[in-house]
């Protein structure tokens, strides 16, 4: 149908050409794909197209070209907020952290309400021993009415870290209250966390066994669990932990 339409407007309809290209994309005819993006670029430049030619080297394992051909779009489109936050993912992809966060950043300051760019800043201030800036950008995502389990599992962490104890507990508190099936082992292995942290490992212990029985595929509490048993010289536990955990 796209050809037919293509050939109808006599190849001139820069449309039809990005509906071809993205048939052949799903077919995994890349190299088809491209030609058609190409194409279509030659009669009209549009973000969308950008994003499609760059996808098509990302699947080719190309991401320099890719980052080439968001370049030209981001000189087209200055401050295009999705072209930025593709091209930081690709220097995430890349382990570039800094370029990543530098247009992440761009990101930002092109859209303030970018909850992918707060979250990914979040994240490497977090990763970077300042919790004290992550907090910032985790309860910015809260003011803007994100409300979720890990939101809150995170905005605990950075407040431990930042040595504000009281806000930990109510944040694990608010996580646990939003959290289901598919988070809650997560919430009671973080608590543990903290609890090594403050020298607790009795509740260490019980918080990573509450975990486990959640979700019997928690490969990171069975591990923890298995280090904690090792400090009791419970060798035999310790190695069934460690096997389950290989396991999962």
């Amino acid at each position: 149908l796209a050809s037919a339409a293509t050939k109808a407007v006599e190849y001139k309809d820069w449309w039809w050409k990005v509906q071809i290209g993205k048939c052949y994309f799903k077919l995994g005819l890349y190299r088809e794909a491209e030609k058609q993006f190409l194409s279509s670029l030659q009669i009209q430049e549009t973000v969308a197209t950008y994003h499609w030619i760059a996808k098509v080297f990302l699947k080719l394992d190309q991401p320099n070209t890719a980052l080439e051909y968001y370049s030209t779009a981001i000189d087209k489109f200055p401050g295009e907020t999705t072209i930025l936050l593709c091209i930081a993912r690709i220097y995430d992809s890349l382990h570039d952290i800094s370029r990543g966060v530098l247009f992440y950043k761009k990101a930002l300051e092109s859209d303030s309400a970018s909850i992918e760019a707060i979250s990914c800043l979040a994240s490497n201030y977090f990763y970077t021993d300042q919790p004290e800036l992550a907090l910032r950008y985790y309860s910015r995502l809260q003011q803007m009415g994100v409300n979720s389990t890990e939101l809150w599992n995170n905005i605990a962490l950075c407040s431990f870290y930042s040595q504000q104890f009281d806000t930990t507990i109510t944040c694990f508190d608010r996580a646990i209250a939003v959290a289901d099936d598919s988070n809650m082992a997560d919430v009671w292995y973080n608590i543990s966390l903290v609890a090594m942290g403050i020298g607790d490992l009795g509740l260490s212990y019980q918080c990573l066994k509450i975990s486990v029985s959640i979700n019997p595929s928690h490969a990171e509490s069975f591990n923890n669990l298995g280090v904690l048993e090792m400090r009791k010289s419970n060798f035999d536990h310790a190695k069934s932990y460690f096997s389950a955990s290989i396991k999962s």
